[in-house]
């Protein structure tokens, strides 16, 4: 790979939930994903890459979490996840998300690349598949999706 990759995705949705992400993947192949979303309930919201990067209706048109490997929900640290798995991201008594994860199973390049999908947010934490509730095991039970955006190319200027 030449050089360092970067993304972008600017977070909106409802009740004033804002922010943007950075996505930069280092030479080893990892992808780091560091911002700042504001707007959201204080505590845990699970944290996704979905599918799709459609917002034509909103959160919702996003598709299903981006899933390659068709592996059930799990943790990021899990050997059985989505690969748009990332956990949940804690909100402040503030309402703000300060975010930074890195994960090997988001690239920004290759077949399995992020690039034109969608970051979602969610209501509620992600149980990581181990709640036992019928949704564990595909979306984590994390309830609506609060705000999203499209992961898109950054300028390397």
């Amino acid at each position: 790979m030449v050089g360092t990759l970067k993304a972008v995705a600017v977070i909106s949705g409802s009740d004033n939930i804002k922010g943007s992400l950075h996505f930069i993947q280092d030479s080893s192949g990892v992808t780091h994903v560091k911002g700042k979303i504001t707007g959201l309930t204080p505590g845990r919201h699970g944290f996704h890459i979905h599918a799709l990067g459609d917002t034509t209706n909103g959160c919702n048109s996003t598709g299903p979490h981006f899933n390659p490997m068709k592996k059930d929900h799990g943790a990021p640290f899990d050997a059985e996840r989505h690969a748009g798995d990332l956990g949940n991201i804690v909100a402040a008594k503030d309402g703000v998300a300060d975010i930074s994860i890195s994960d090997s199973q988001i690239p920004l390049s290759g077949q399995h690349s992020i690039l034109g999908r969608a970051v979602v947010v969610h209501a509620d934490p992600d149980d990581l598949g181990r709640g036992g509730h019928e949704l564990s095991k595909t979306t984590g039970n994390a309830g609506a999706r609060v705000g999203c955006g499209i992961i898109g190319l950054q300028s390397s200027v």
